[in-house]
């Protein structure tokens, strides 16, 4: 990877680590889904002109079904999720369970897309599975006023990751990023407006809430899908798929630094067995080990 490739990989790492500070502060106010609809809204009135082309739009025509499908199981469920989870729990803790998300993937795709497992990735997986125990074990109170159902909502959006990854790995391959990132953008903004307005709260919103909805859609959306897809092109899938484990470390120390959240030793310990045991789960550690050989 080069010097500039390691650069936009920070610079996005720190963008989505942010992403978890910015719902922690604007969905309590504008509730999860009014939320997304803007995040999701203002990011595709950004990234739809990248299409004004014929062949852009063409192709947007013509998968316009799978990118409905993406943006449901991509973006509209696992934002609308996050945000209801980030009312509750800590952003640097939400984080890390979203770090999950190559633990579903890998298990979505072996068992409903013909993705072999080989036997380290079965370690990898139990590893990580752990670790989110060892994070989640002391809250997991689904009683009235527990974090249980929150911790379960950040899961559900791993869970949609996982399915969005290997269904538009299997089926939209074929697309140019920009059509995915726009696309899918659109269509998501299309499936929340209904939903995003009649939910839209009576209270007015209050100028920090509204700042952080924008950051999250600028920043956290907008520019980090440029970056992400960009990054894909110049320094491959599996280079970029580091990011996720420097988004969790980026929410803990943006939440410890912007919102006062603690990072004890349950914490600490919990990432390292989590973030471990996915690196082995995706063979990230395997194929490094292979390189130096």
């Amino acid at each position: 990877m080069s010097p500039a490739d390691t650069l936009r990989l920070v610079l996005l790492s720190s963008l989505w680590g942010l992403s978890f500070i910015f719902m922690r502060v604007a969905s309590p106010e504008f509730g999860p889904v009014s939320l997304v609809l803007v995040r999701m809204g203002v990011g595709a009135a950004l990234l739809v002109p990248l299409l004004l082309s014929v062949r852009y739009l063409t192709l947007v025509r013509e998968n316009a079904g799978r990118l409905f499908l993406l943006g449901l199981i991509n973006h509209v469920l696992p934002f609308s999720l996050l945000a209801l989870a980030t009312t509750r729990l800590e952003a640097g803790f939400t984080s890390l369970i979203n770090a999950t998300t190559p633990i579903f993937t890998a298990l979505l795709g072996a068992l409903f897309f013909a993705t072999p497992i080989q036997r380290q990735q079965y370690l990898g997986l139990a590893m990580a599975l752990f670790g989110v125990y060892v994070l989640s074990a002391d809250r997991l109170d689904f009683a009235l006023g527990g974090d249980g159902w929150f911790i379960l909502a950040v899961l559900g959006a791993t869970f949609c990751y996982g399915v969005a990854g290997n269904y538009s790995k299997t089926y939209l391959a074929h697309l140019p990023v920009r059509v995915l990132a726009a696309g899918s953008t659109a269509m998501s903004a299309l499936i929340l407006l209904v939903p995003g307005l009649m939910l839209w709260p009576e209270a007015p919103i209050s100028g920090l809430a509204w700042a952080n909805a924008l950051a999250l859609a600028v920043l956290s959306t907008t520019v980090a899908f440029l970056l992400y897809f960009g990054l894909i092109a110049s320094a491959g899938a599996t280079a970029t798929s580091t990011v996720t484990f420097l988004v969790p470390v980026s929410a803990l120390i943006w939440g410890y630094l912007l919102l006062g959240e603690s990072l004890s030793l349950q914490i600490i310990a919990g990432m390292a067995i989590t973030l471990t045991g996915t690196a082995i789960a995706t063979r990230m550690i395997g194929q490094r080990r292979r390189r130096m050989a």
